[in-house]
């Protein structure tokens, strides 16, 4: 449940930069997160048409961009793409444990849609 803490922090930063562009309304909220961040998107809606009642961003749209886990072996030098299911604690094309996680944490706001 710990969409209802990531979308009191995107509310936070929602409101205070509507306010600094003197909006009358937030319509869309652009996100992109990480496979290996849990957030489910039904939930994080959920949450986010609850705290942002009586505020200008009611009924604003989540639109979430999820992004796929990816290491970098420093091995051989391929990226690849993980399922988060198996995740990967060596490369897949050498068996090198030098690999780096280089996308999937993601939790940001792309952008903020207003009127």
């Amino acid at each position: 449940m710990h969409e209802l803490s990531k979308m009191n922090q995107v509310m936070d930063v929602v409101l205070e930069h509507a306010k600094k562009a003197n909006a009358e309304k937030v319509s869309k909220i652009n996100l992109e997160v990480g496979a290996l961040s849990d957030i489910i998107p039904s939930w994080a809606q959920l949450f986010f048409d609850m705290i942002s009642k009586n505020t200008i961003a009611e009924k604003a749209q989540l639109i979430i961009d999820k992004k796929p886990a990816k290491i970098k072996c420093h091995s051989c030098g391929q990226e690849i793409e993980m399922d988060v299911n198996h995740l990967l604690y060596s490369c897949n094309e050498c068996g090198s444990e030098k690999i780096e996680l280089i996308s999937g944490n993601e939790f940001r706001i792309i952008s903020i849609e207003i009127q």
